[in-house]
């Protein structure tokens, strides 16, 4: 498994920094159902590694997990978020989320994803979103 990107937060807490990948079909969003905490459903995402850059470790987490590539991808948010709490005991994130067009067939991770599927987007305020991707929704006006 490789190292997480780490750093220091505004407060001088440890940090890691992550990418977040919004992609849309119509009225639907792809979404998956998380094998490992923290749990619910969530977009593709994961941490930056050590010598990536942000767009790498958005290009391969949304391989990693969808068996999608990205063909178009543009930044459209990005904050120190300080209550989320990653399986690797680190409380605080500095988020990098995009919105992506992708191409290829869906193919689901089983060591990452318990499902992977499009929800729509008036139903997924009713989902179990994970912690920080019904902040994130919320932030862009989803839910």
């Amino acid at each position: 498994m490789a190292e997480p990107r780490a750093g220091t937060s505004k407060d001088g807490k440890k940090m890691h920094y992550s990418v977040g990948a919004i992609i849309r079909k119509d009225d639907k969003f792809l979404m998956i159902d998380r094998m490992k905490p923290p749990y619910g459903l969530a977009g593709l995402a994961g941490h930056i590694d050590v010598g990536e850059t942000a767009k790498g470790a958005l290009y391969r987490e949304v391989e990693e997990e969808s068996g999608l590539v990205v063909v178009n991808n543009r930044l459209i948010y990005e904050e120190e978020i300080n209550w989320n709490e990653c399986s690797r005991g680190i409380e605080v994130h500095q988020w990098y989320l995009y919105e992506c067009e992708v191409e290829g067939e869906i193919v689901r991770n089983a060591r990452e994803t318990k499902s992977i599927g499009w929800k729509e987007r008036d139903k997924l305020s009713e989902e179990n979103l994970e912690s920080v991707w019904r902040y994130l929704f919320e932030k862009q006006g989803i839910v």
